[in-house]
């Protein structure tokens, strides 16, 4: 059988599946595109059996599923392709209204936590598609992700104050912020636990290539994006994929304050796919 597997079509995304089509792996296996809000709902109705995964969605429903060691989509400090762009100073929003995008799941909670615990503000918010212009028609600053976001901090517009929820993150708590996390269903480890450990190296090879090979990516992404290629190079600096101790321990202390302000039911526990030495 080919697993079902969900691919981000976000920029951040790229070095990590670029090595599978240079590998021809993508024949080996059914693939989904979509934005992380599509495919976090596929990989929980079970339409899906290995995708990436907002942060905050592993962690409703850790139950469910079982990380991929090694895989994520984190950043040390800035990411810089989850900003807030804001009419007024941050400091400034008590109160006032902010739209937020809605392609994501983890930006949301981490931005509510971060005005809560950093700045202690509270505001109101909606979710509405992420255009900029029509975000800022009703509302005084708007939440943006992925490309988006990119081409926000790239192009930037000067009568808006802009602010990088990786690097507001990394201020907080001096750790990492884990964004998403490749994810697999337990039923489907369990069915068919060989299949499973072969996809997972799959997409470490294609980690490991891609990290050797940024400015080639670089290069070719600029043929078909908005952005030049010492941009998208500059982007993929900044962007890490591994799951390190630093990372977990960021994810869990994100996964702790969300669970305090609510948008979490209990903090889950890091339960990862079991992979043979020969395969790690």
């Amino acid at each position: 059988m080919r697993p079902r597997v969900g691919h981000i079509q976000f920029i951040n995304c790229l070095p990590l599946y670029y090595g599978l089509v240079k590998k021809d792996v993508l024949l080996d296996v059914e693939l989904t595109k979509g934005t992380p809000t599509e495919l976090n709902r596929m990989l929980i109705q079970g339409e899906l059996d290995i995708s990436p995964i907002s942060s905050i969605e592993y962690g409703r429903h850790a139950d469910l599923l079982l990380l991929m060691p090694d895989l994520t989509v984190s950043a040390e400090e800035e990411v810089l392709s989850i900003l807030l762009l804001s009419k007024v100073p941050i400091e400034e929003l008590e109160g006032r209204t902010i739209a937020l995008t809605n392609t994501s799941a983890t930006s949301h909670a981490l931005l509510k936590i971060l005005l809560k615990e950093k700045y202690g503000l509270n505001c109101n918010f909606f979710i509405c598609p992420p255009e900029l212009g029509s975000m800022l028609l009703e509302a005084d600053a708007a939440l943006l992700i992925g490309d988006h976001a990119l081409r926000a901090y790239f192009h930037p517009r000067p009568d808006l104050f802009s602010y990088d929820l990786g690097k507001l993150w990394k201020e907080l708590t001096g750790l990492p912020m884990v964004f998403a996390v490749w994810a697999i269903r337990r039923e489907f480890a369990e069915k068919h636990p060989e299949l499973a450990q072969e996809v997972y190296h799959s997409f470490f090879q294609s980690m490991q290539y891609s990290l050797e090979n940024l400015s080639q990516i670089a290069s070719n992404a600029a043929r078909w994006e908005t952005l030049e290629a010492h941009l998208l190079e500059q982007y993929f600096a900044c962007l890490r994929f591994d799951f390190g101790e630093k990372k977990q321990e960021g994810l869990i202390t994100f996964y702790t304050s969300a669970h305090k302000h609510n948008f979490l039911p209990k903090i889950p526990s890091l339960q990862f796919l079991n992979i043979p030495h020969s395969l790690a």
